[in-house]
């Protein structure tokens, strides 16, 4: 895992969730500039729908760590998050959200429920999207064309 650059950390995640099968989504939580967690998706291997790159990496983090806010700490994730990690997101208070590619059928951040937008949202991370969104979208090109 490469501790001193999440995105890198969340793309090394992502690989390696597609080479096990999975989705190819990465995640990486840093704080203080330093990765605690990074996860890729696991809902094959686990046999869990919950087993999402973010979901793990919250989880991960908050043991790392020894709370359940995350309120001094940063998420990077490869893919927009969907409406159950972006709910993970707020609940555990995530200082900011950097993603890469966008995910107009399964996002829900900037699509879908725009669930930050939302006022029965409690917190609101700051989120910059767009961030090497190219390569995001190509890894799942990759992986979705070596499928069919």
């Amino acid at each position: 895992m490469n501790v001193d650059d999440p995105f890198a950390a969340a793309f090394d995640a992502a690989r390696a969730a597609a080479a096990a099968g999975e989705v190819p989504v990465g995640a990486a939580l840093a704080r203080n500039g330093a990765v605690v967690a990074a996860a890729g998706n696991r809902t094959l291997r686990d046999r869990d729908p919950t087993a999402h790159a973010e979901m793990l990496v919250i989880r991960q983090a908050c043991a790392a760590i020894g709370s359940e806010r995350l309120v001094d700490c940063d998420l990077y994730v490869t893919l927009e998050p969907c409406a159950m990690c972006a709910a993970a997101i707020s609940f555990a208070r995530v200082r900011r959200l950097y993603y890469a590619a966008s995910d107009p059928k399964g996002g829900a951040v900037e699509h879908g429920p725009r669930f930050f937008s939302q006022p029965t949202c409690h917190h609101r991370p700051e989120v910059y999207g767009g961030i090497r969104e190219s390569d995001a979208a190509q890894l799942l090109r990759d992986f979705f064309q070596a499928r069919r």
